[in-house]
């Protein structure tokens, strides 16, 4: 048996049982049950994915005029991901009921849980807006005016206080805030879809699957930095195919994490 079930003990909240999971390759379960779901919806699934992979080419490539907003927005990408991944959770929660994929069906979680899912939305947008400033802080100490344009950036980003310059406390602080965004973020939306669970539910069962599970998480964490990062170094051309992958296979955890 790979699976024990554990009941978190709060108080406050009743939060359902979560499964530990024993052994490294669920992972691999999840991205093959995400490549299913994509497989049954290929024309919303990458359309909305090439849609996302276009913005954020745009947004990031324009912004790079401008070299701290450009890292920013490169960087930030990853705290805003789970919220733009709601319609591959609910193509993947409609695929499971057998449903014919229809953009209309993605809507109606959305109104019925409303109130949550934009709270949630609220606090991934307060978390990119503090890392925006502390970014502008970073680069505002490690970076001189001659080094903000491309041809002196590169040097910045190992010159200055320390064997590595800003590149060190830029990685630490952005690292960090990525960790509590994953953190809060593993289960929690696509909880909030199926269930209609508040925010402070969803976020403490995201909390405790994390607990639960840390080196599987840790496992899944770097499978999704890795495939972002080949959506990155391909102009975003493959994040046409690796975010819909990740938000379906994201959908798959929750269903398999947390008890039913």
């Amino acid at each position: 048996m790979d699976k024990i079930a554990i009941k978190p003990n709060l108080h406050a909240i009743d939060l359902p049982a979560i499964d530990r999971i024993a052994g490294y390759t669920r992972p691999l379960l999840w991205l093959r049950q995400g490549w299913s779901d994509m497989r049954r919806t290929p024309l919303l699934s990458l359309g909305f994915g090439a849609l996302f992979a276009a913005l954020g080419y745009a947004l990031v490539h324009l912004a790079w005029n401008g070299v701290q907003a450009g890292m920013t927005l490169t960087s930030g990408f990853l705290l805003i991901a789970p919220f733009l991944a709601v319609v591959f959770y609910d193509l993947s929660r409609q695929a499971e009921h057998h449903h014919a994929p229809r953009l209309a069906h993605i809507l109606k979680p959305l109104r019925a849980n409303g109130a949550s899912i934009g709270f949630y939305a609220l606090l991934l947008a307060f978390i990119f807006s503090v890392w925006e400033r502390l970014s502008a802080i970073l680069v505002g100490v490690y970076v001189s005016g001659d080094q903000v344009g491309f041809a002196g950036f590169p040097h910045a980003l190992l010159a200055g206080s320390g064997q590595f310059g800003l590149l060190l406390p830029y990685a630490v602080v952005g690292g960090l805030l990525a960790i509590l965004v994953f953190a809060l973020s593993v289960v929690s939306l696509p909880m909030m879809l199926h269930r209609k669970a508040d925010l402070a539910t969803a976020l403490m069962t995201s909390l405790w699957v994390v607990r639960t599970n840390p080196l599987l998480m840790l496992e899944w964490a770097l499978i999704i930095v890795a495939l972002s990062v080949l959506g990155f170094v391909t102009s975003f051309i493959a994040m046409a195919v690796v975010f819909p992958l990740i938000g379906h296979a994201t959908w798959h955890v929750y269903r398999d994490l947390v008890e039913r």
